[in-house]
C-alpha cells in the first residue's frame, strides 16, 4: 500500500466520521463545524484525485459560502439552535439495512461495470477542461437552461431564508 492511499483512507475515515457527527449532533452549531470539516475532507480527496478546480471550488463555494451562510443563519436564529428531541426514532434500525442494501447494490454494480478499473485517459495538448467547462455552463445548446434554473431555485431558498428569518415585531 502506498503513502498516497494510506493518506486517502485516512482522510475518508475522517470525513464519514464527521460526516456521521453532522447527522448526530445535539447542537446545530456543532453540526455547522463538523459540516465544515466533511466538506473540507471531500476538498482533500479532490486533491488527491488530481482534480484542483474541484478542490477549490470546494473550498470556495461550499466551506467559504454555503457552510458559513448556514452558520450565520444558525447563530441568527439562536432559539432553535438546540434540538432537545432525539436524534434517532424506532426505525434507524430498518433504515440502517436500507442502507446497507443499498451500498452493497452499488458496489455490486460498479465491480460489474468494466470501465470501473480502466485508468483514466489524460487530455490531449492544449486542451484546458475549465474553458470547455465554462462554454457549456453558457452555451444554449447543452447546460444554459439548467444552469439558469438553478440559479433561480438558488434565489428562491435566499429569498424564502430571509423571509422566514425576518423578525416581524
Amino acid at each position: 500500500m502506498s503513502p498516497l492511499q494510506v493518506i486517502f483512507i485516512l482522510v475518508s475515515a475522517i470525513t464519514l466520521g464527521a460526516a456521521l457527527m453532522v447527522v448526530t449532533t445535539r447542537n446545530m452549531v456543532r453540526a455547522a463545524l463538523w459540516l465544515v470539516l466533511t466538506l473540507f475532507g471531500v476538498a482533500i480527496l479532490f486533491v488527491l484525485l488530481e482534480a484542483g478546480f474541484f478542490a477549490v471550488a470546494q473550498v470556495i463555494i461550499y466551506i467559504g459560502a454555503i457552510a458559513i451562510l448556514m452558520i450565520f443563519a444558525i447563530m441568527l436564529t439562536r432559539r432553535i439552535a438546540h434540538d432537545p428531541g432525539p436524534q434517532i426514532n424506532s426505525t434507524w434500525p430498518i433504515a440502517a439495512v436500507i442502507a446497507l442494501g443499498v451500498f452493497s447494490l452499488v458496489v455490486f454494480f460498479i465491480q460489474r461495470w468494466g470501465k470501473a478499473a480502466s485508468q483514466v485517459e489524460s487530455f490531449p495538448a492544449g486542451f484546458d477542461p475549465l474553458r470547455e467547462l465554462g462554454v457549456a455552463l453558457v452555451s444554449a445548446n447543452q447546460y444554459l437552461i439548467p444552469f439558469e434554473i438553478a440559479s433561480i431555485l438558488l434565489l428562491a431558498a435566499l429569498i424564502g431564508a430571509i423571509i422566514i428569518a425576518w423578525d416581524k415585531k
